[in-house]
């Protein structure tokens, strides 16, 4: 009986995992958002450098969330590096962290497997910050990027940058990949209009009364 109930325990943990693990995945907005972009990005892809630029352009827009997420390609040298580095920042706050791989962009060109660690420490410099020598002594960081690949090949992300414009939308469609970037606006545009509809459908949580 106590094996039974040790065993039931085990899947019931395990079925925890695996849910928590597809909420992970989801493709949809960060609680309190009703759209969000959001981006499977690898840090040494000259076009996700390209994207970089309208992509915080549209978050500052619109003022929506911008849900940026690992996806180092195996053919780049260095960057799992970076992403393992973007993570350590990511521990200062949200800002460090993206402005550290918005730096990195910038200095794509340049960056190399053996240099990226001086940009790394010049980055760190400039805003007053301590830059351990290793960074990631457990593998904590790691395995946070090895969570989002895991994700990135559940949604069927074949590529960098992958873009999806996401709405918390009851009917609709919850989640569009930007294919074409002229028209990332539009796209936003259509989101929202559907998330507000689907905030003003009768019997919607946001339209029931409390009593």
């Amino acid at each position: 009986m106590k094996r039974l109930m040790l065993s039931l325990v085990l899947v019931l943990i395990s079925v925890a995992a695996w849910s928590q693990q597809q909420d992970a995945c989801a493709l949809k907005p960060p609680k309190g958002a009703d759209v969000a972009l959001v981006e499977y990005e690898d840090l040494q892809c000259p076009d996700c450098a390209r994207a970089a630029p309208l992509m915080q352009e549209a978050a500052r827009t619109y003022k929506i969330p911008h849900v940026r997420r690992d996806f180092p390609l195996q053919k780049h040298s260095w960057a799992r590096q970076a992403a393992i580095l973007a993570r350590f920042f990511d521990t200062k706050s949200k800002k460090i962290g993206d402005d550290f791989r918005n730096y990195i962009y910038s200095n794509q060109a340049q960056i190399t497997p053996e240099n990226l660690r001086s940009f790394a420490e010049k980055f760190a410099e400039e805003r007053k910050l301590a830059l351990p020598l290793v960074v990631d002594p457990q593998g904590e960081l790691d395995r946070k990027v090895a969570a989002d690949l895991a994700c990135g090949a559940r949604n069927n992300v074949q590529h960098t940058p992958t873009i999806y414009v996401v709405g918390n939308n009851e009917a609709g469609t919850p989640f569009v990949e930007v294919v074409d970037r002229s028209e990332l606006f539009r796209m936003i545009d259509d989101m929202k209009r559907q998330a507000a509809a689907s905030r003003k459908k009768p019997g919607s949580p946001a339209n029931l009364s409390v009593r």
